[in-house]
């Protein structure tokens, strides 16, 4: 496995626009092969900025929106109208506003789609499968102040099961509780992976992330930082400010 590249930028905002227009180069280059790529989306501050930049950018991309399927990496097990829910953002500030259509977006189940977790995890799973996704074109990924990765928190069971696509996570340190995350077996079947990553709060788990990259590093061990366990199979990009790179 090649070692990530890594991008710094001067701040959140330019992290946004240079993580936007790689993507939209990305789904045009994918298309223009006769694909239709399937992305996969995160939530958070960052990646609220990321979205707004895209549907800004959009108009003067060749993307065929038509053409591009949505999926999540995790999701919180609420109300579909909560404003916990990642996909919220997503709508209102990318999907709809580029015309992505209704039965191309994904999203995971909510308390109104599923009666449990566990059951949306397995609801979702099945999707994933019936759809055929053999691997995402571009996985977009967070990370917490602890190295969490999609809702794959330190030292959780989660971290540990191969056997399915999606978990339910019934104890998550940060509320609400009940989430929903694509295992790492999923998370791995992935062309590209972005790590989206900004703030100071941050710096000291992206240098442990990144420790064992450099020549004599020691690698950080996954059930520590869970970032570590996610890679593409072309690609891994860490997208970073000057914060939270400040700690390399």
């Amino acid at each position: 496995m090649s070692s990530p590249r890594i991008e710094v930028h001067e701040d959140a905002s330019d992290l946004a626009t240079a993580a936007a227009g790689e993507l939209l180069m990305r789904l045009v280059d994918g298309q223009s092969e006769g694909g239709v790529p399937h992305i996969g989306l995160t939530g958070g501050g960052i990646a609220e900025s990321v979205h707004r930049e895209i549907a800004r950018l959009a108009p003067l991309s060749e993307v065929d929106w038509n053409r591009v399927v949505v999926w999540w990496g995790d999701e919180r097990f609420v109300a579909p109208d909560s404003p916990d829910r990642n996909a919220l953002d997503a709508r209102a500030s990318f999907l709809s506003v580029v015309g992505i259509p209704e039965q191309n977006i994904h999203e995971m189940p909510s308390t109104a789609t599923a009666e449990s977790a566990e059951a949306g995890a397995t609801a979702y799973g099945d999707d994933l499968r019936a759809q055929g996704v053999g691997q995402f074109e571009v996985l977009m990924l967070g990370m917490g102040p602890d190295g969490h990765v999609a809702s794959l928190f330190p030292g959780h069971a989660a971290l540990d099961v191969s056997d399915q696509i999606a978990v339910a996570v019934l104890d998550s340190p940060k509320p609400p509780p009940e989430r929903i995350s694509l295992t790492f077996a999923a998370l791995n079947h992935s062309k590209s992976v972005w790590f989206l990553v900004s703030g100071e709060a941050k710096a000291d788990a992206v240098a442990r992330a990144l420790a064992g990259t450099g020549e004599g590093g020691v690698a950080a061990e996954v059930h520590d930082v869970p970032a570590v366990g996610v890679t593409g199979h072309d690609e891994t990009i860490w997208f970073l400010d000057r914060a939270s790179a400040s700690h390399l």
